[in-house]
Formats: structure tokens, C-alpha cells, sequence
């Protein structure tokens, strides 16, 4: 079975946790879509009533509305039941790097307004120490971004500008520039977290630390169910 297929079977397993009449965080990325489109054939059967999604991204709000998700936001309802979403790399603790797609900040905004964060991802975003397959998205204000650069490198960091398609810089729905962080296995993610929390002009990071309650795990030996706080070595 392709890489494809395999998801799609975890972002569909992903889905069997949401129930008629939730507020649903609807998360950013390939992984992710897959559950969307379930979410919408599910209530276009009639197994799925009275959901309201709250996308992390213009991108997503686009997909959803054309997929016929009823659509709220964040002011409405403060808090989420459940947000399925996307990582990038993920470790035995279930802490994430977050971010390639861009939507770091309303990602992070969405999760930690949530009651329940279900993590999608495939065998190849398993990793034992995070920073070692991805670096870690750093979105900082364009006011001054090359003072954040030297911020970052005294933390150990290689920062890359990000761009776009286009090859000029890269922009967030915010408006912000992303620097791609690529500081290597990372020994002490809280330490190196709070370091970046501190910065002025740093917005948000990609390191998403104890906000994951749960990952669905597709490999190809099947797909697994990981919750927050079990003893597990991703096998």
C-alpha cells in the first residue's frame, strides 16, 4: 500500500473520535485534508450532524467551505472538543515540530484551545529526538527579522529565510516571515522553547510541546493509536 493510501487510513481513524454537535480545529496540511474530506462525506450522510469547524488557515477555510463544512471561528467558541492535525516530526513523547506548511501560529492558537489534539502523521515523521529530520519554523515579525537571525544562531541555530514559489519571501497569514531553523537533534526542546518565547519580535516557534493528547500513526505493518503519556517507543 503507498504512503498515500496509509494515510488516508489514519486521517480517516482520526475522524472515528468526532461526534455529532462538536466544535472541530481543522488543521493545515496533506495529512489533514484527507480528514476533511471524510468529515464532509460523513455529514453528507447524514453520520454527522451539527459540526462546526474552525480552520487554521485561510487555505483550510477555502478546502472546507468548498467540502461544505460549516465554519466558525474562535471568537464564537473559545474552545475546541477536538482539532485533528498535521506534524511535521514527532517524537516518543508526542512532542511535534510544526510548521512547513506555514500555519505555526494559528496552528499552536488552535491546539491550545483545544480540549483533545489528535496527531496525524505517516512512519517517516517518527523520530526519537526532534531537530534531527526538520527544522524547526520560526515566524518573526518583518520589522527587524535579521536581529532575530542573530538571536537564533547565538541559540545554536542555522536560520534560513523561507520563500515562496515565486522565490521572494515567504509570508503567513499574519504577514510574517518564517526563518527555517535547523539546529540539529535537540537536546532540551522546553529550554530552547522557552529561550524563543522570551524574544521580542519572535512570534511563535514550531516546537509544539504537550499539546498533542493523542497520535494516529500510519505505517505499513498498519495504523496506531499513541495517547499522551503512555509508554511508547513508536513501535
Amino acid at each position: 500500500m503507498d504512503l498515500s493510501a496509509l494515510k488516508q487510513q489514519a486521517a480517516e481513524r482520526a475522524v472515528d473520535f468526532v461526534e455529532s454537535g462538536m466544535v472541530l480545529g481543522l488543521g493545515h496540511g496533506s495529512t489533514t485534508l484527507f480528514a476533511l474530506r471524510w468529515i464532509a462525506h460523513l455529514l453528507q450522510t447524514g453520520q454527522l450532524r451539527d459540526i462546526l469547524g474552525i480552520p487554521c488557515s485561510t487555505h483550510v477555510e477555502a478546502d472546507a467551505q468548498k467540502l461544505g463544512i460549516p465554519l466558525t471561528t474562535l471568537d464564537e467558541h473559545p474552545v475546541i472538543d477536538l482539532t485533528i492535525d498535521g506534524a511535521d516530526e514527532l517524537d516518543p513523547q508526542l512532542n511535534l515540530i510544526k510548521g512547513g506548511g506555514g500555519a505555526l501560529l494559528r496552528e499552536k492558537i488552535v491546539a491550545q484551545a483545544s480540549r483533545r489534539e489528535i496527531i496525524v502523521v505517516d512512519q517517516t515523521k517518527l523520530s526519537p529526538t526532534l531537530g534531527i529530520q526538520w527544522p524547526v519554523p520560526v515566524e518573526v515579525v518583518p520589522f527587524g527579522w535579521r536581529a532575530q537571525v542573530a538571536y537564533l544562531e547565538s541559540l545554536g541555530a542555522r536560520p534560513i529565510l523561507r520563500l515562496g514559489d515565486d522565490g521572494t519571501s515567504f509570508t503567513t497569514d499574519q504577514g510574517n516571515l518564517i526563518l527555517d531553523c535547523h539546529f540539529g537533534p535537540i537536546q532540551d526542546p522546553a529550554k530552547l522553547a522557552e529561550q524563543m518565547n522570551g524574544r521580542a519580535g519572535i512570534v511563535e516557534h514550531g516546537l509544539f510541546l504537550g499539546l498533542a493528547t493523542d497520535a494516529i500513526i500510519a505505517k505499513e505493518s498498519g495504523i496506531y493509536h499513541l495517547k499522551n503519556g503512555e509508554s511508547n517507543d513508536h513501535d
